[in-house]
């Protein structure tokens, strides 16, 4: 039978004490200061993703909480809601896509501080995460074909026994994956200005007035039109 989701994250929870044992081996071997300083001398326009995942992008410096197995060596390891291990004013882009939902609420704030520290002044962030807006959709009385088939597919996401409705696939939303907190676009936009960000922009998917950011959304990562259904994004600039 295959894995769900619950089972895929229970297990990489109990993976958790020998990932960080990796994580630590790479920054005390020195390897993370030379890929740092090897990516920063290499590339002047400068990129950081935050919470690549799988998605690893050519000319970006990725990065993920902690490998998930050995010799993930195209990765630069760090805890996005504590200081990063990068300069002040470094960066021209940053990208995180889906990530800012699996902390809390203060590590969210802590991360875009730290994303506001390390931009360059006039460079740009471009943050996506699920809107708890869609959730509170799938609730709704009159549902679109694409919300029937969205609460239909995550029969695969539920655990056994557990029937696939509305209902069922909020629950399962808030609490799976790792998810810690789930955003409206007031509260992200707040946290953005808070930590000092202007120009504050909404954006659809793979859509941005910089051709650096437009076309990097990962669409393919689940079934057409469910990531434009879950997704908010916003694009925001540290002001000059």
């Amino acid at each position: 039978m295959a894995k769900s989701a619950t089972d895929i994250a229970r297990a990489v929870y109990k993976a958790r004490p020998l990932q960080l044992a990796l994580r630590q081996a790479y920054r005390l071997s020195g390897r993370d200061r030379r890929m740092i300083a090897r990516y920063l001398r290499e590339n002047p326009v400068r990129r950081l993703q935050i919470g690549a995942g799988r998605n690893r992008r050519a000319g970006w410096l990725n990065t993920n909480w902690c490998p998930i197995r050995v010799g993930e060596g195209d990765y630069l390891f760090m805890d996005a809601t504590q200081r990063f291990p990068l300069p002040d004013a470094s960066f021209d882009y940053i990208f995180s896509e889906h990530m800012i939902e699996h902390v809390d609420y203060p590590g969210g704030r802590a991360m875009l501080r730290e994303c506001f520290r390390v931009l360059k002044p006039g460079g740009r962030i471009r943050i996506s995460t699920p809107d708890i807006a869609f959730l509170v959709g799938l609730l709704g009385p009159d549902l679109s074909e694409l919300q029937r088939e969205y609460i239909r597919q995550g029969i695969y996401c539920l655990p056994e026994g557990v029937p696939a409705t509305p209902v069922t696939m909020v629950n399962n939303f808030v609490r799976n994956w790792g998810h810690s907190f789930i955003y409206d676009p007031a509260t992200l936009r707040g946290l953005l200005e808070e930590a000092g960000f202007t120009e504050i922009v909404p954006c659809e998917v793979n859509r941005s007035s910089d051709p650096e950011l437009a076309g990097i959304d990962n669409s393919m990562r689940m079934d057409e039109g469910f990531l434009e259904l879950e997704t908010m994004i916003f694009e925001a600039v540290r002001p000059g």
